[in-house]
């Protein structure tokens, strides 16, 4: 297998995390690729030119959730899926709202990297902070449910926070939200959190 993937991808993390975090990482090739260069082939594997892509022998799969739900079939140990039941719910529901912090602020990162600054539109952006803070704001209440049995909603989790560290430090996320903040501090000292940092 082969996974289109970008070093800072807070997505493409997600996946590299599960697959170390079950043992598939030496069945899955890495490819940088840049979504912003035509000549990646990238719409090729994904006519909606986004990572991460995951290349199997029935074809491609994108993105990020269905992958990372193709990876938990493929393992013996226990599920970062979990199967059924209300343990099932809760890590798709935080999986979901950690996607969502990372999808808005990306928005915020390619506005203000990508778009000529007399041409960024700032209430736009608020709208978009508002809700990487809102999904904070959550989090933050809800942090005991992340303690027990890894899911892939921690892992999106951990992401998400990450994502934050990488391109909006100076927001300082942690001063508002302390248990959160803990909670990823010990997420953040797993080998598979470290061996994925950003370059």
């Amino acid at each position: 297998m082969k996974l289109l993937y970008s070093p800072t991808s807070p997505f493409a993390r997600k996946v590299r995390i599960l697959a170390l975090e079950t043992g598939l990482d030496d069945r899955i090739e890495v490819v940088p690729t840049n979504t912003e260069d035509p000549a990646s082939g990238l719409s090729a594997h994904n006519p909606l030119n986004k990572i991460p892509v995951l290349e199997t022998e029935f074809g491609p799969l994108y993105d990020s959730p269905v992958i990372c739900q193709y990876l938990d079939t493929l393992h013996d140990g226990p599920k970062l899926i979990p199967a059924s039941g209300p343990t099932r719910w809760r890590a798709l529901r935080w999986e979901t709202l950690a996607d969502g912090l990372q999808e808005a602020a990306l928005l915020i990162r390619y506005e203000v990297t990508l778009r000529p600054a007399e041409r960024q539109h700032e209430p736009w952006i608020e709208r978009q902070k508002a809700k990487v803070l809102a999904a904070l704001d959550r989090m933050e209440a809800d942090a005991a449910e992340l303690d027990g049995p890894l899911t892939v909603g921690a892992i999106a989790t951990a992401c998400g926070l990450g994502y934050l560290d990488l391109r909006f430090a100076d927001w300082g996320w942690r001063d508002r939200h302390p248990r959160l903040a803990a909670w990823h501090e010990g997420f953040a000292r797993r080998p598979s959190y470290t061996a994925t940092a950003p370059a």
